[in-house]
């Protein structure tokens, strides 16, 4: 009999719940945190830019192409498209619940790089983007000038270089969706200046790739020069405009036999502005930036909102005089107010357990017992989070706040037979715990068995409805799994060395003289309900005759139907 052993060897028994303790404590330390299972689909978007384009263009030469080789991708779900007017391709690929985002995520940019020769040259330039994201956005961070100082376009080049660069480090990020544009040269062209002189627009569109690039001009005095060049010099050279003066210098058309030369600015406006005004952002009335904040799949949405919002504070001591943040949306105070009622739920609950426990079993070392086997078999139970995946959310601290009242029963089951033993038979602990398991072991087991036989089918259950039912119901049957562990292991080493001979009668006092006046009314009251026929003992509410277990009070079904399967051997 495996009790026989922790009997002998209790500190055998405690050990092993420590570590048991220390594992779920590990775990619950490193385990995400969430409002609900991760249930939603993830998702790999797919972004392109086709400048200028409407949106049929976009969806004939961009969208559909790949869209097509993406199709069939393993673990896909379905695919939505979207082309819009101001030339951005978005595909979003939604994936199977339980599919590896990474895998997928990677199948998908080799699709999409597939598609890519048969892309504009434009699209190819601005570049494709693939990335997984979390389908929910997790919080919406806006830069504004709160007295009016900066303008919206200076606020949207300064969020993406300093801001949104800083904010993609912060651990648990997924993706940051930005709604701020970079600077970029704007040249506004004049129709009828260009029409007077015989020029159009591809014209100055040649004229800027000719005159605005990069070129590598190479060295002086390199290899293979004569030994006699003592020096070498690299080359650079101010090929790449970045000024609206010098643009508006870049020749579009030079005549040599009359010297005729036309600048752009003679035939376009010249501006440093957005690179697309497609969109507004307003904050509290005020011009703003805004960054869309997307979690990254299966991390922690507490730890990823603290990094964040401690990565704002420490960016705000560098922003410029009159720059400021605000948080106008986040999903996260949600999180934190349910977790938070759960947790003050589930302390309740252990108060109300320790308090009815110690009401029936009228011993603070009876009752201490069963309160030490609720944390390990809870505690515990996370330690197995981490392989299965799962998190910490409301439904599985839900599950542990029904688990409470389960996990305690076995303990009872023990401490009462074995206080029966002592108080009947006159014996030792040790000898008590040794009868009393050899009775009740098998029952313990059935029982256990039984309620996790009860809670498993329903992680079975397919689809999104399962998946979110599952984690509650595997929760409470590990946590029932472990309590009978503790049932054999643990709670019987107590025993043997807590538990000493109790004697309630009329001449108890104190606490001690309360318990026998509840244990004659409870046993009235219990034989005029229930008709048992129990007839009244002093030391408890009901009592078995010689052949069963002596009952003080404790009215419990579990307990009851699990004290029926066994008599005294004595």
């Amino acid at each position: 009999m495996i009790a026989d052993t922790f009997i002998r060897r209790p500190v055998t028994a405690i050990v092993i719940s420590i570590v048991i303790v220390l594992l779920g404590t590990l775990a619950l330390v490193n385990l995400p945190v969430g409002q609900y299972p991760e249930i939603t689909p993830p998702t790999v978007q797919i972004t392109a830019s086709f400048t200028g384009a409407d949106a049929q263009t976009v969806e004939q030469t961009v969208t559909t192409p790949i869209e097509i080789q993406v199709n069939g991708t393993p673990g896909m779900a379905y695919m939505q498209g979207n082309s819009t007017s101001d030339g951005r391709s978005t595909i979003t690929v939604t994936l199977n619940v339980g599919t590896n985002a990474d895998i997928a995520a990677l199948d998908i940019q080799n699709r999409v790089g597939i598609a890519t020769p048969q892309l504009p040259n434009d699209v190819k330039q601005l570049g494709i983007t693939t990335r997984k994201r979390n389908p929910s956005i997790l919080m919406l961070v806006a830069i504004y000038s709160p007295n009016g100082t900066h303008s919206v376009t200076f606020l949207d080049n300064y969020t993406n270089i300093f801001v949104r660069d800083a904010l993609l480090r912060v651990p648990g990020i997924g993706d940051i969706f930005t709604r701020a544009d970079d600077f970029s040269m704007r040249i506004w062209l004049k129709p009828d200046k260009l029409a007077q002189l015989g020029l159009t627009a591809q014209d100055v569109v040649n004229a800027l790739q000719e005159q605005n690039v990069q070129i590598a001009a190479g060295a002086i005095g390199a290899p293979p020069q004569h030994s006699a060049q003592a020096f070498e010099y690299s080359v650079l050279t101010n090929s790449r405009l970045s000024t609206e003066d010098e643009f508006r210098k870049i020749i579009v058309r030079a005549k040599p036999d009359s010297g005729a030369i036309v600048h752009l600015a003679d035939v376009a406006r010249v501006q440093l502005g957005k690179f697309s005004y497609s969109s507004n952002s307003f904050v509290d009335g005020k011009r703003a930036s805004y960054l869309l904040v997307y979690q990254a799949p299966g991390s922690n949405a507490l730890q990823t909102a603290k990094g964040v919002y401690a990565a704002m504070d420490q960016l705000r001591k560098s922003f410029p005089k009159d720059i400021d943040y605000v948080v106008p949306f986040e999903s996260v105070s949600v999180v934190q107010v349910s977790i938070h009622e759960v947790v003050t739920t589930l302390l309740e609950a252990l108060g109300l357990v320790t308090l009815v426990v110690f009401l029936f079993l009228q011993s603070w070392r009876a009752t201490l017992i069963p309160v030490l086997a609720i944390p390990v078999s809870i505690i515990g139970t996370f330690a197995v989070f981490i392989p299965m995946g799962f998190t910490i959310n409301t439904l599985t601290m839900f599950g542990f706040v029904l688990a409470i009242g389960i996990v305690v029963d076995d303990a009872i089951v023990v401490v009462e037979a074995v206080q029966h033993y002592i108080d009947t038979e006159h014996i030792s602990a040790k000898e008590a715990t040794q009868k009393a398991m050899k009775d009740i072991s098998a029952p313990v087991i059935a029982i256990a068995l039984i309620l996790a036989a009860v809670f498993v089918p329903v992680g079975f259950i397919p689809g999104i409805v399962g998946r979110l039912y599952q984690q509650f119901a595997i929760t409470i049957a590990i946590s029932v799994l472990i309590s009978a562990f503790v049932a054999l292991s643990l709670t019987p080493a107590l025993c043997s060395i807590l538990l000493r001979p109790m004697k309630l009668d009329k001449t108890s006092h104190g606490l001690n003289k309360f318990f026998f006046v509840f244990n004659k009314w409870f046993a009235s009251v219990t034989q005029k309900i229930f008709g048992w026929g129990a007839e009244s003992d002093p030391r408890g509410a009901l009592c078995a005759g010689d052949t069963g277990l002596h009952f003080r009070g404790h009215f419990l079904p579990l307990q009851i139907k699990a004290h029926r399967l066994y008599t005294d051997r004595g």
